[in-house]
């Protein structure tokens, strides 16, 4: 043991720089899949960030104003509580729209279920009419803060002073009101009161809301509400964006344990010599496995353990999203776990990598087996001697030759530049198919952006003339949506009938065609995968009592109901009931509308007869995509470079007998390093078109499948521009090489003596 440790102490010092790159190496992967997991928790999970930021209660009850809510902070278990609040349900109204919301009367910010404000500021004494709204209340109600919300039929107006996120359930229309925070001064008249428990131990929530019902009577309590219930709620609609980062996630890990096994063996492979050596002194090959073992597992843990305290310490710090996904990480239930597993399963990794390479070393024979005359990559080939004599320049024939003649090591190099740059392709892919949601969005199956309902008041004529009528209305579909019950009644669809045959609704088709004829439709992909039916089959549903027989010619890109709709024109189910009259419009709007401009003028043109929206983008939730898409790109470009750096290292070193040689024929320093660089641009090249003619085929399969099976349906993929490849490209080639210059150009510049010891 002691020799043992002696060689490894004299290989330290030996070896200085080495070992202080794998220890950056294995500290850059280490913290950058620490930082890919905190980007993951943060945007993965925006209920849960929510919930740690506000310091959320794990049960909402709703109570009757009787009900003694104070002996529920009496209770084991419960930790904190919030309120009680009065509240009063009643409905708002914006811009037209309409909303029916719960008004809690909050004297102060509380300390649990704080709601993180994201837009203006808390409820103020001063403002004794100002309101603060649910986020997602707020983006139904086109409402910002400045704006004045009414309640229809009293002559009440509330003043909108901030925007809230909040980890109850979210507004959903027609099921779940909005949330509204309110001094109690705006509740006059409370029909009820909430509190909110928050406990030691979320796993006992069952038993505290048995012990709340117990305390306060079944007969008090209206509603009772979870933190699971919430969970489950927010997480269904981040089902895509916990796929797409779990899936690069792993990517990564796979990159960084190849780029750490290549970084090994070619540490290895540059001290045969050495080994040689150590085997004539007396050393078995099971010392000399634990040799390398102990000293890669030392350099592993030190780099761990550092990323480790690294994150833990400064992460939060770092500016940006990225600080903020970090802090809102530190206080998941998960972050312990994470912070143990990851830098563990790294050492581990490169302990098994290791043993891998050094069970090889340990076979290496005492005696120095001497080297070939021949080159490592061989004999120039015809077409390289032929290229020589018609003046190409030796750089990038020689070059050439040296990057690809050693074909297994060669096709390693690339393959585990490739991986990195391949998974780059496709987060460019996902980054571009995210903007077409945003920037065209007519394409993936939004062809409108305002949706319309009119009351009785209007007639059918009254009101399309009164919004065609607007100057930046191009369009104005006139329709019905209604449930429909699927053949054997066990499923819920939605029927539309939108648009008319002289005026068609502009569907985004992914195959077959428009529905032109008599009882003709289009389909999403739900609703074929649901039914277990093809474009071209027919399909019977249930309105009410009257039955619909509908024949499906196309598949439409649904991003509504999960794509469980069928669409057809409002003359078709005018056929089956012709008393049908339109109870929504979807409107299309010129290029460069403001939606809420266009909103606010339709409203008050309707004089309380309309009811306006703003058409759902699921892009809108995916938002954070885009800065987790730029971190897992900027971590896969770290990988990259040390792979790079590793591929240098090892042509640098093995070619040690070919500067010896091009010396002897009388070629320059500059000339040496030219080739080193070339050999290098070219590997890196060969990985860039590898990675573009594999990742852009796996994007396109990843998305539509993905598109496919959230059912949206496949299509809505789109790859990166051909200018932003050739950027990569470009830039992949022209960091490897200036990589390569600095080490090549020191070797070139080597004695000859010095090349003679390192050879002999």
């Amino acid at each position: 043991m002691r020799a043992t440790l002696r060689w490894a102490h004299s290989d330290l010092r030996t070896h200085r720089g080495e070992a202080l790159f794998l220890v950056l190496a294995t500290a850059g992967i280490v913290a950058s899949l620490l930082l890919a997991t905190a980007l993951f928790g943060y945007a993965t999970n925006p209920w849960q960030r929510v919930f740690t930021q506000s310091h959320g209660a794990h049960v909402w009850l709703h109570t009757d104003t009787a009900a003694d809510t104070g002996r529920l902070a009496e209770l084991d278990g419960v930790d904190a509580v919030a309120g009680p609040y009065p509240t009063a349900s009643t409905t708002v109204s914006a811009r037209g729209s309409r909303a029916s919301v719960e008004l809690r009367g909050t004297p102060e910010r509380p300390s649990v279920g704080r709601p993180p404000i994201v837009s203006g500021h808390w409820l103020d004494p001063a403002t004794p009419n100002g309101v603060v709204l649910e986020s997602r209340l707020a983006r139904a109600l086109l409402a910002e803060p400045g704006d004045t919300l009414t309640v229809p039929g009293t002559a009440r107006e509330l003043a909108v002073v901030g925007l809230a996120d909040s980890a109850e359930p979210r507004y959903r229309p027609g099921e779940q009101p909005g949330l509204v925070w309110a001094l109690p001064s705006a509740v006059p008249d409370p029909g009820g009161q909430v509190i909110g428990l928050r406990l030691t131990d979320p796993g006992d929530t069952s038993y505290a809301v048995q012990r709340a019902v117990t305390v306060l009577g079944a007969g008090a309590i209206g509603e009772v509400s979870t933190w699971q219930q919430a969970r489950a709620e927010a997480q269904g609609d981040n089902r895509l964006l916990g796929q797409v980062l779990g899936l690069f996630g792993l990517g990564a890990l796979v990159a960084a344990g190849l780029a750490v096994h290549g970084a090994i063996g070619t540490r290895i492979r540059g001290h045969l010599r050495d080994l040689s050596v150590l085997k004539a002194i007396g050393f078995t090959p099971g010392q000399v496995v634990r040799v390398f073992l102990l000293q890669h597992l030392a350099y592993a843990l030190l780099g761990a353990v550092a990323a480790a305290a690294l994150a833990e310490a400064l992460g939060s710090r770092i500016p940006g999203r990225l600080g903020d996904a970090v802090g809102v990480w530190q206080g998941l239930p998960g972050h312990t776990v994470a912070l143990l597993v990851i830098p563990a399963g790294a050492v581990l990794f490169i302990g098994a990598t290791t043993w891998l390479a050094a069970w090889r070393a340990g076979r290496v024979p005492p005696v120095p087996v001497p080297r070939p005359a021949a080159t490592p990559g061989g004999r120039l080939s015809g077409v390289a001697r032929r290229a020589l004599g018609v003046r190409i320049p030796p750089a990038l024939v020689l070059g050439w030759h040296k990057a690809f003649t050693r074909r297994p090591r060669s096709l390693a190099t690339v393959a585990r530049l490739t991986l990195p740059l391949l998974l780059i392709v496709v987060a460019m892919s996902a980054w571009t198919t995210l903007d077409r949601f945003h920037s065209r969005p007519e394409q993936i199956g939004l062809p409108t952006t305002l949706s319309v309902r009119a009351d009785t008041g209007l007639t059918d004529r009254e009101a399309r003339a009164l919004l065609e009528r607007d100057p930046q209305v191009a369009a104005a579909y006139p329709g019905v949506e209604t449930a429909a019950l699927v053949p054997g009644q066990t499923a819920t669809i939605a029927l539309r009938g939108l648009g008319t045959h002289q005026d068609p609704y502009p569907y985004t088709l992914a195959e077959g065609r428009p529905a032109r004829g008599a009882d003709e439709a289009v389909a999403g992909q739900g609703l074929l995968d649901l039914l277990n039916v093809r474009v071209g089959d027919w399909v019977r549903m249930t309105v009410g009592d009257q039955p619909q027989i509908l024949h499906i010619v196309g598949r439409s890109i649904e991003p509504e109901n999960a794509g469980r709709v069928i669409s057809t024109s409002l003359d078709t189910l005018r056929a089956n009931d012709p008393g049908l009259r339109p109870t929504l419009y979807e409107l299309r709007l010129d290029p460069g509308a403001d939606p809420s401009e266009v909103a606010d003028r339709l409203a008050t043109a309707g004089r309380g007869h309309l009811d306006v929206h703003t058409v759902t983008n699921p892009a809108d939730g995916l938002s954070p995509l885009r800065a987790v898409v730029a971190g897992l790109i900027a971590v896969l470009a770290l990988i990259g470079l040390i792979e790079l750096l590793t591929a240098i290292g090892g042509t640098v070193r093995e070619s040690e007998r070919d500067l010896l040689a091009l010396k002897a024929i009388g070629l320059s320093p500059r000339q040496i390093t030219a080739i080193t660089v070339t050999a290098t641009g070219l590997t890196a090249l060969a990985a860039v078109l590898a990675a573009t003619a594999l990742g852009l085929p796996l994007a396109y399969w990843l998305i539509d499948a993905q598109g496919r099976s959230s059912g949206i349906g496949a299509g809505i993929a789109q790859g990166p521009s051909a200018p932003l490849m050739l950027l990569l490209g470009a830039a992949a080639v022209l960091c490897a090489a200036a990589l390569a210059a600095v080490p090549a150009a020191r070797a070139a510049r080597r004695r000859l003596a010095d090349t003679l010891s390192a050879v002999a």
